[in-house]
């Protein structure tokens, strides 16, 4: 991978995670320092006539902030789960990954 300055950043570590019309990228990367940094990124895929186009949002995530961005997530998330929709089930969608991720499927 290329930066802005055209040096090289060894990618460290990738996972993919499909959600519906959107793939999230979690990209472990190194700096020129040998430090490393996560990048979060979103990819929505959209219909550009016969063929199609990937629109990309990125966010830069470094080490002295992963504390406060999960601690600010997980506030975040459970306020939605237990205040705005505390009668869903959020258990039913971690099942259906779990069926989902058995399948065979082509990438």
């Amino acid at each position: 991978m290329e930066d802005q300055r055209g040096y090289d950043r060894e990618e460290i570590f990738s996972k993919k995670v499909k959600a519906g019309k959107r793939t999230y990228f979690f990209d472990i990367k190194s700096t020129r320092a040998n430090d490393y940094y996560l990048t979060i990124t979103e990819s929505k895929r959209r219909v550009n006539g016969d063929s199609f186009t990937y629109e990309k949002h990125k966010i830069f995530l470094y080490k002295e902030d992963f504390f406060k961005f999960v601690e600010a997530l997980n506030e975040s998330v459970d306020y939605v789960k237990n205040e705005l929709l505390p009668d869903v089930d959020f258990d039913q969608y971690e099942q259906e990954e779990e069926e989902s991720s058995n399948e065979l499927k082509w990438e």
